[in-house]
């Protein structure tokens, strides 16, 4: 019982030193290295500009019964949230409560209601702006999916590279609670003694800096996959008993993230027209005494946890319920969209008009903020989720395109 006070009484102590130490953080000019995500460029403003739904190039022709599915299912979060708590988007109708009434009229149609049907809902609900930056109504759309590896739950010879669990001692902090401009950044680090450091890095890791403490996920056979799946942040493991789990985003250790095709351009190995995720795994592949050097440029490490249907106890793979994404809610594909935390809040409904990265033909569709990411920063930055599989993988190991955003707010 004495031991049990004890550990409490330093736990609470650490927690209040903690605390401390973010207030000092938030009043500093400068954020530590180990922030989660860049500060985009202070000058980096975000116009809204009401327009039309004429003026979507393709709205009409859209699926908005899928669109309209999606949505519910951010509703189900959006429900539970403090009505007055707001938005993020000055200016506009800024407050939870708003998109709940969306919601409870979204949920008294039936979701096999047809397109036109849909579509008429929208329409009613919410009102369309046309985002800038900068001056420009372009920016980034890029591509992820939902990968699949081979693993063990077992260390052997060949299933010898760990997936490993949060980190007790990692702790993280939303630094936008104690400064507005900050928001949608998070720091994370651990104590040490009385000081608050950067937690391991990348390269550190894979040296074993966390061997040893019972943090070992499962084990799969390619150091190259658990690299790629750090980047996607959630995927399927196939094990060598034949089960099949899912295993999702459970923590980052805080080191900034760094694009490895950017340094392969750099290196002349790559083309700034053929980087892509295809033509990185096949230059890591190609170069296994370079690969853990260059992939560990990337001080960014993800840890994971295994995803299980609440109602079943077993694992969640059919494929038509997708991964876990930052909102808490299963993604899908074609419809989810990571979006930067810093601009959007979570359940947002987006148009995107940009073109499809293996037919280039135009693709135009209505989305829902569903997801981020560490590379995901700016306000006209997409990640586009394509599902899992063959197709999926092809497609978003080769978005790179430029396109226009346009966000849909409740109307007054």
């Amino acid at each position: 019982m004495g031991a049990s006070r004890y550990t409490k009484r330093r736990m609470t102590l650490r927690q209040n030193f903690l605390l401390l130490v973010i207030f000092f953080i938030a009043g500093c000019s400068q954020l530590p290295s180990f922030l989660d995500q860049k500060p985009p460029a202070k000058d980096q403003t975000v116009k809204f500009i009401k327009i039309d739904y004429s003026e979507l190039v393709g709205w009409s022709s859209d699926n908005h019964s899928m669109a309209l599915r999606t949505f519910l299912r951010s509703c189900s979060r959006i429900r539970v949230k403090p009505p007055i708590k707001g938005l993020g988007i000055e200016g506009f109708v800024d407050s939870v409560k708003s998109y709940q009434r969306a919601c409870d009229a979204a949920q008294m149609l039936n979701t096999g209601m047809s397109d036109t049907i849909s579509r008429t809902f929208f329409e009613n609900w919410f009102e369309p702006f046309k985002i800038q930056s900068l001056g420009s109504e372009f920016g980034l759309f890029t591509g992820y999916y939902e990968p699949e590896l081979n693993g063990s739950r077992i260390f052997s010879e060949r299933f010898k590279f760990p997936i490993y669990k949060r980190p007790k001692d990692l702790i993280s902090s939303n630094l936008g609670l104690f400064k507005k401009k900050w928001k949608g950044r998070q720091i994370s680090g651990q104590l040490q003694g009385n000081k608050v450091i950067p937690f391991a890095t990348r390269e550190s890791i894979e040296s074993g800096a966390l061997a040893g403490r019972g943090l070992e996920l499962l084990w799969v056979d390619s150091g190259i996959d658990a690299f790629f799946l750090h980047i996607q942040g959630s995927g399927r493991i196939r094990l060598d008993t034949g089960e099949v789990i899912r295993v999702g985003f459970s923590g980052r250790n805080g080191q900034p993230y760094f694009a490895i095709g950017r340094e392969l351009v750099k290196m002349g190995e790559l083309t700034k027209s053929n980087v892509s995720m295809q033509t990185i795994r096949t230059w890591l592949e190609s170069h296994p005494d370079k690969a853990s050097d260059l992939m560990n440029k990337n001080k960014s490490y993800v840890f994971f946890r295994e995803i299980k249907n609440k109602k079943t106890g077993n694992d969640s793979v059919s494929g038509k319920v997708g991964p876990i994404g930052a909102a808490g809610i299963p993604l899908t594909a074609g419809r989810s969209l990571a979006i930067d935390r810093a601009y959007f809040s979570m359940g947002l409904l987006f148009w995107i008009d940009t073109r499809h990265p293996l037919t280039q033909k135009p693709l135009r569709k209505l989305m829902v903020s569903q997801d981020t990411g560490g590379a995901i920063v700016g306000p006209i930055r997409g990640d586009y989720f394509w599902g899992s599989g063959k197709k999926a993988y092809e497609a978003a190991g080769l978005m790179k395109e430029k396109g226009k955003f346009f966000i849909l707010l409740p109307r007054n």
